[in-house]
């Protein structure tokens, strides 16, 4: 029951090759209690009142030179994914803490409305043992130190769990003042929505199950079912090079998963980042291949809001700061290492003026 009041809310959208009619569950549903949870969790709404987001003026800041991002062990010549076709995507407004219209709107309101996932393990997930939103996970650790930084209180945040899809969209009409929610700072998006510095380095990666005749991401694709989340930047470059393979999307990435362990796809592409707590879930499933692309996730907002993009720099610079005694570094020993081991340090911020 619980497979499939999750599966109706996927739409009803039929693809190639797709298996019909029922079928048995085989071993890859080790596992399953974890994931059944959040999928059930996907159903489960945030807040519903809309704080509209105002325009605000960018501030003056000092120069300071560019400095280049570090490099995540786990992809240290993999190339950037098809949609970065301008220079330095990753290079950010400097860091200030003076408010602007965006942050005064905040204040007023005295919460700050925050886009994340609830599926993703490690990242952002409902925690049966948290109190409070029972989110937990990396992004959500962000959340609450920008909400620390603005309101002075890291519990004044009204969380709003958004589709990989929706996460554009929810910036541009107001629903949501930041999206933390591993995505993936490109041109592309530039061209819609405004980022932070990079927090986080990840890369493209396929994931299969154990067994599976797929090598990564080549030709070994050839008629497979990769299933990847819509408007997710697995999608991107797999319009770009498929190598055969037949697409199925789906609303958000851990869909992807439950088909996967039903036996409706052959393969998942998505981070690496985000596929080892999947595997770390069932342990039926692996990467396979090298990670093929080199992605920099940034906290996303408003292209006006250039006062809270300055203020969450601003953030990121005390987070990072510390070496092993940041804060990045006791999230990322708490909710990641055990799943993503080898990451040394969070990636160098790059600025730029106006």
């Amino acid at each position: 029951m619980r497979i499939r009041a999750m599966r109706a809310s996927e739409g009803s959208e039929n693809h190639p090759g797709a298996p019909s009619g029922p079928r048995r569950l085989t071993s890859r549903l080790r596992g399953w209690g974890g994931v059944s949870a959040m999928a059930v969790a996907c159903a489960v709404t945030a807040a519903t009142v809309l704080l509209p987001l105002a325009r605000a003026t960018p501030e003056a800041a000092g120069r300071a030179p560019v400095r280049e991002p570090a490099s995540m062990a786990v992809a240290p010549a993999a190339p950037r994914g098809p949609a970065d076709t301008c220079q330095d995507p990753e290079a950010s407004l400097r860091p200030s803490g003076l408010d602007g219209a965006t942050i005064a709107r905040i204040k007023a309101a005295g919460k700050l409305v925050a886009g994340v996932d609830q599926n993703s393990f490690r990242w952002g997930y409902r925690n049966q043992a948290k109190e409070g939103s029972g989110l937990d996970g990396f992004d959500i650790d962000l959340v609450k130190a920008i909400a620390q930084d603005i309101l002075g209180d890291p519990n004044a945040v009204i969380y709003r769990a958004i589709p990989t899809s929706q996460r554009v969209p929810a910036l541009q009409e107001g629903r949501v003042d930041i999206v933390v929610r591993t995505m993936t700072i490109n041109c592309k998006r530039l061209e819609e929505v405004a980022f932070s510095t990079a927090y986080f380095e990840a890369g493209q990666q396929v994931l299969a199950p154990r067994g599976s005749p797929i090598t990564g991401y080549d030709t070994s694709l050839k008629d497979k079912r990769i299933c990847f989340a819509s408007g997710s930047t697995a999608e991107t470059t797999l319009k770009a090079q498929s190598y055969g393979s037949v697409p199925v999307t789906v609303p958000n990435q851990l869909d992807c998963l439950v088909r996967l362990q039903l036996g409706e796809v052959d393969g998942i592409v998505t981070d690496n980042a985000l596929a080892a707590g999947q595997a770390a879930q069932d342990p039926s499933v692996q990467l396979v291949g090298s990670p093929f692309t080199r992605e920099f996730y940034g906290v996303a907002m408003n292209k006006d809001a250039s006062d809270l993009v300055r203020r969450v720099n601003k953030v990121l610079e005390e987070y990072r700061s510390g070496g092993n005694e940041s804060l990045w570094m006791k999230s990322y020993l708490k909710h990641l290492q055990p799943v993503l081991p080898g990451v040394t340090a969070p990636p160098a911020p790059k600025y730029r003026d106006g």
